[in-house]
């Protein structure tokens, strides 16, 4: 290739990057202010958030439609490959996030809209920042090409899956101790579950950037290892 060429290749694989950025920010908004609904019962930013899904659902087509045509025109190889391959396989999960978000508005508006006052009697607020500072981390981790951040990722989601598991087991004694919960407790299981889906998505993202610096495929290592095996490379 010439300079010329190189030069607009960086400057493609540049806009990819970016855009994942760009991408990963307009989810970290969603989350954050779908949590803040549920939390106030502000309906206005519920419906922001409900409303603003499909922004993200457009960028993560947009920046795929970018990657198709780099490796069509371009035939990256080695790290330029694993960079457009990390970036097609964040915005897919990225995206997912965006999904929960607008699931975690819609329980939430659904729940402040009755006719009765909502108010939450489980505490969600760890398990959620948790998976929050999972995200961002994760992010950061993709914006830096810097792996330090994942093992800590990793164990956040351990922790972000046993808050889901505590609040399941709260809302089941609620249920059966008073049949009138039902409805209510299970849209807040489903904004629990929610919590705990971005948290795994996220994770994924921080896996994705060790692939990215180290050509290392680590989704699996665990299970690998306790077959006595090793994760593939």
């Amino acid at each position: 290739m010439t300079e010329h060429t190189y030069k607009q290749f960086d400057t493609e694989l540049e806009k990819i990057r970016s855009g994942v950025l760009r991408m990963g920010g307009l989810v970290e908004t969603q989350v954050a202010n779908a949590l803040e609904g549920l939390k106030t019962g502000n309906i206005g930013l519920l419906e922001r958030v409900i409303e603003g899904d499909h922004r993200i659902n457009l960028l993560e087509i947009e920046l795929d439609e970018e990657c198709n045509q780099i490796i069509a025109k371009r035939q990256p190889a080695a790290v330029d490959l694993r960079l457009v391959m990390t970036v097609i396989k964040a915005i897919a999960d990225l995206e997912r996030i965006g999904d929960e978000a607008k699931k975690i508005a819609k329980a939430a508006k659904r729940l402040h809209s009755g006719e009765m006052p909502f108010s939450l009697r489980v505490d969600l607020s760890y398990g959620a920042g948790l998976a929050l500072d999972m995200l961002r981390s994760a992010l950061d981790s993709f914006a830096r090409a810097d792996i330090s951040a994942w093992a800590r990722i990793e164990k956040q989601d351990e922790e972000v899956d046993a808050c889901f598991k505590g609040t399941m087991r709260q809302l089941i004694t609620f249920m059966m101790e008073d049949p009138r919960t039902i409805s209510n407790s299970l849209e807040v299981l489903f904004i629990a579950k929610a919590i705990e889906r971005v948290g795994d998505h996220s994770k994924n993202v921080a896996e994705y950037v060790v692939f990215l610096v180290q050509g290392r495929d680590v989704r699996y290592a665990k299970s690998v290892a306790a077959e006595g095996g090793t994760p593939k490379s």
